[in-house]
């Protein structure tokens, strides 16, 4: 078998720690990318998606809760009138056995 010259050897270590030394660096550009565009939007101060999801299932939430609370109002309201207006019957009408006022 031949051998390879040491130069070739050399290229190839050469060649592969750059290939090594440029992902790094592409690594690092990366994370100064992701790190400056967090800083952007601290500094704009904007919601994170799940914040806002927490947030609108908390008012859909509420929102239900106050319908269902307007409907059983609304329920009780109608049962008030109805016993109201027994009642007023009641006192409109004299009991039995007696006779009603001369007035």
């Amino acid at each position: 078998m031949t051998e390879r010259p040491k130069f070739f050897d050399d290229l190839a270590g050469v060649a592969g720690g750059a290939i090594s030394a440029l992902a790094g660096m592409r690594e690092e550009a990366e994370a100064m990318v992701r790190a400056r565009i967090d800083e952007a939007l601290r500094r704009l101060d904007l919601v994170r998606r799940d914040e806002l999801e927490a947030i609108q299932e908390m008012a859909a939430n509420a929102r239900a809760g106050q319908e269902a609370a307007v409907a059983k109002l609304a329920t009780m309201e109608a049962r008030l009138a109805g016993l109201e207006h027994r009642v007023a019957a009641l006192e409109a009408t004299p009991p039995e056995g007696t006779e009603p006022e001369a007035g």
